[in-house]
């Protein structure tokens, strides 16, 4: 495809999500849009979202009549409440914003996008990924994203289509929103030495790394 023919095919977003970067996909044939912590997306488009998680959670919400699908992708469950340690709260708070950190927000703000855009609550498929234990050191964050996401999901009346959550490796997930169709591929690095304590500077670290082991399809 030529650079014009490539260019064209970048049609514009739905309104609110011109900020986040995106660009031709020669491999997967189609244009591509990275959501980084903090950050969701809901496109009706041919495209292709992606992120890489450790112990974040990413839920991909899809209409079906309407080919209409987001993603989002949070760092922490809720607000720490005071028995959290000090130093749990310090690790976070200086480096990601509210929308970075809590799933309530970035739940509600993805459900709110999909109804904005013409999704129907009642058709709405959730499939959720993430919540891995990769960082031994680390209070175990992962698994305190995953009761959150089911409790709100079974909260909130809404349909779990599919998930994968918890073990102890990273993620890289790739979804179509305008199929529904997510791909799954799990990453593994060959020493732990280099890992640092903060998620943030973990994922930065992953995005460079070989992509290793099966593809799961939800």
């Amino acid at each position: 495809m030529s650079m014009l023919d490539r260019t064209l095919a970048l049609t514009p977003v739905l309104p609110g999500f011109e900020h986040l970067r995106r660009f031709w996909d020669s491999v997967h044939g189609c244009p591509t849009v990275k959501v980084l912590p903090g950050e969701f997306y809901v496109s009706r488009q041919h495209e292709l979202v992606t992120t890489v998680l450790g112990s974040c959670v990413s839920a991909c919400i899809y209409d079906p009549r309407r080919r209409l699908g987001g993603m989002n992708h949070f760092m922490l469950p809720a607000p720490l409440g005071e028995a959290a340690g000090a130093r749990e709260r310090d690790e976070w708070s200086g480096t990601v914003g509210r929308a970075a950190r809590y799933g309530t927000d970035a739940m509600e703000q993805l459900v709110n996008a999909m109804l904005k855009a013409g999704g129907q609550r009642a058709d709405l498929e959730v499939k959720v990924f993430g919540g891995g234990r990769v960082l031994a050191q680390m209070t175990d964050v992962g698994c305190r994203n995953i009761e959150f996401v089911r409790h709100y999901i079974a909260t909130e009346g809404l349909r779990l289509a599919a998930s994968d959550l918890g073990d102890v490796y990273p993620r890289q997930v790739q979804f179509y929103p305008d199929s529904g169709r997510v791909r799954v591929r799990q990453l593994r690095r060959g020493t732990d030495a280099a890992l640092v304590a903060e998620e943030s500077q973990y994922l930065k670290r992953l995005a460079n790394d070989p992509i290793k082991g099966e593809v799961e399809l939800f």
